[in-house]
């Protein structure tokens, strides 16, 4: 393999699109970044257009290409890594979006997952899909869209007509990655990661479930093809008379937080990664064993590389970390996230205030979708360093609720902690962390490790890198933060931390948000 061949990476994110260029020793080469607009049609509900992230994708592409002087050809592979459980419906003739995207955050199916939990279906999709019972997750939100999408986009005038078009694939179902996939290819199809997100794919078949389908009323034709994660067969190839006029194979996907896994290198049982975006998502890789969680934690798909056995993976997920960041910067506490740390600082401790950032509920491992924000310990002498502080400390404190479960439910010690996402470029964060959680925590020299995880996955495919081992090598630690405060220090503000979200429990009792 020569020099100047490359593998390019889409990585479709919550806020923006990144296309990101690799060489052989996973070095990024080019990359270009692009934001697209939130939509909150009503409270507790989050939209995304789907149109919208195509063209940004498109253009993060030619402009990240563009700006290195790299042609098309010279890309090997192309990858794909998504915000997960984003669900699209879109008409299959004119590739047009039936309804804005409903994002992973939004909540406007809580009232359906709570019909779920009375009519005893939890614990049915638990053992099927490794999944609580969530609004989180795509299943109700496909069923939603059936049931709500306009019908004026699909040039009919009757609502059955969205479900009648389904069930002929007429109307087409997906994931984020299905969406880019079937624009990047023309063909219609998903991987296991993100197959396993939706709340309709059994994790111990590998098949779309019949009975799940047939709950929320998903017709199975309107599903897309599920492969391995880095495929050798290839999802298809660009249009040589497309945006790219290329013929460049598109090989890998895997969904964010499994291709954060895929990027660190954690292609071992027990080895563990946590991601800090939007919301943060631990994930240890437990093998060939699919564990069942006691402790609230999440069993899902970590990975398939082509003609190999499926990896499972535990994971934690967190709604909101890095969000709570953006949420100190709307309520104009700060100017830019890079003021936290020295902020913090300023100050020695929160002066007994805790912030719960339960803007979307809980997560991992309380699971309270009625959960909401809560501030916790103010006083008249409360300034805004004690409540940015505060909000960093409950980053740290809610990967400590998810790593307490990890550890339960696997049996495994943890000692050492890779963490990627933007904010952990913020050491007084990761400091905090390692002390809060007591342990190792390392960040590696190329912290882009989801996009990187999709690019290695789709380079395996066509040989671009020979074998996981190289990419061992390409790992290397930026730098590592061990545990600097008393342990009793840690437990006692961990115990505090515990007290509050008690207190931001089951808060919505109104509708979702109303």
């Amino acid at each position: 393999m020569t020099d100047s061949t490359y593998v390019g990476a889409v990585d479709q994110g919550t806020t923006g699109t990144r296309f990101i260029v690799f060489d052989h020793g996973g070095q990024v080469v080019t990359n270009a970044y692009e934001k697209h607009e939130q939509i909150y049609p009503e409270p507790g509900w989050v939209e995304h257009d789907p149109i919208e992230i195509w063209e940004t994708t498109k253009s993060v592409i030619t402009t990240a290409l563009g700006q290195a002087g790299i042609s098309p050809e010279q890309l090997e592979a192309i990858g794909v890594t998504n915000q997960r459980e984003t669900t699209v419906l879109w008409n299959a003739d004119s590739g047009k979006p039936v309804h804005n995207a409903i994002v992973w955050q939004d909540r406007r199916t809580t009232d359906r997952v709570e019909q779920l939990e009375e009519d005893g279906m939890v614990e049915e999709i638990r053992e099927k899909t490794g999944l609580e019972a969530d609004a989180y997750f795509s299943a109700t939100k496909a069923e939603w869209l059936l049931e709500n999408a306009d019908p004026i986009k699909l040039e009919r005038s009757r609502p059955e007509d969205i479900r009648d078009r389904a069930e002929s694939g007429e109307v087409l179902f997906g994931t984020i990655d299905s969406w880019l996939i079937y624009n990047l290819t023309g063909n219609h199809i998903t991987e296991v990661t993100n197959a396993s997100r939706t709340m309709l794919y059994n994790i111990h078949d590998l098949e779309w479930d019949d009975e799940l389908l047939e709950e929320f009323d998903v017709p199975r034709e309107m599903l897309p093809e599920v492969r391995p994660s880095s495929d050798d067969e290839t999802y298809g190839t660009t249009d040589p008379d497309g945006f790219l006029e290329a013929e460049v194979p598109v090989a890998g996907a895997l969904g964010d937080q499994q291709a954060a896994l895929f990027g660190q290198t954690c292609f071992e049982a027990g080895e563990a990664k946590n991601t800090y975006g939007t919301g943060s998502f631990f994930l240890m890789n437990t093998g060939g064993e699919a564990v069942e969680s006691d402790h609230g934690l999440l069993t899902t798909i970590g990975f398939q590389r082509s003609g190999e056995p499926v990896q499972y993976a535990l994971e934690g997920s967190i709604f909101i970390t890095g969000a709570a960041i953006e949420w100190l910067e709307d309520i104009s506490l700060i100017d830019d996230p890079s003021e936290t740390a020295e902020l913090a600082r300023s100050v020695d401790s929160t002066d007994g205030v805790y912030v719960v950032p339960a803007f979307t509920g809980l997560g991992a491992p309380h699971w309270d979708q009625r959960a909401r924000g809560t501030i916790l310990g103010m006083t008249r002498g409360t300034r805004k360093e004690h409540i940015v502080r505060a909000t960093l400390e409950s980053i740290a404190y809610q990967t400590r609720d998810v790593a307490e479960a990890m550890v339960a439910d696997s049996g495994i010690e943890m000692t050492s902690l890779k963490v990627d996402g933007g904010a952990v470029k913020n050491n007084y964060l990761c400091q905090l962390q390692s002390d809060i959680i007591g342990s190792e925590i390392s960040r590696p020299v190329v912290d882009e490790t989801t996009a990187l995880g999709s690019a290695y996955a789709a380079g395996l495919a066509v040989g671009y890198w020979s074998d996981v081992e190289g990419l061992r090598d390409n790992w290397q630690i930026d730098r590592q933060f061990e545990p600097e405060m008393d342990a009793e220090d840690a437990d006692e503000m961990y115990g505090r931390w515990s007290d509050a979200v008690d207190r931001s429990l089951d808060w919505a009792t109104d509708g979702v948000d109303e």
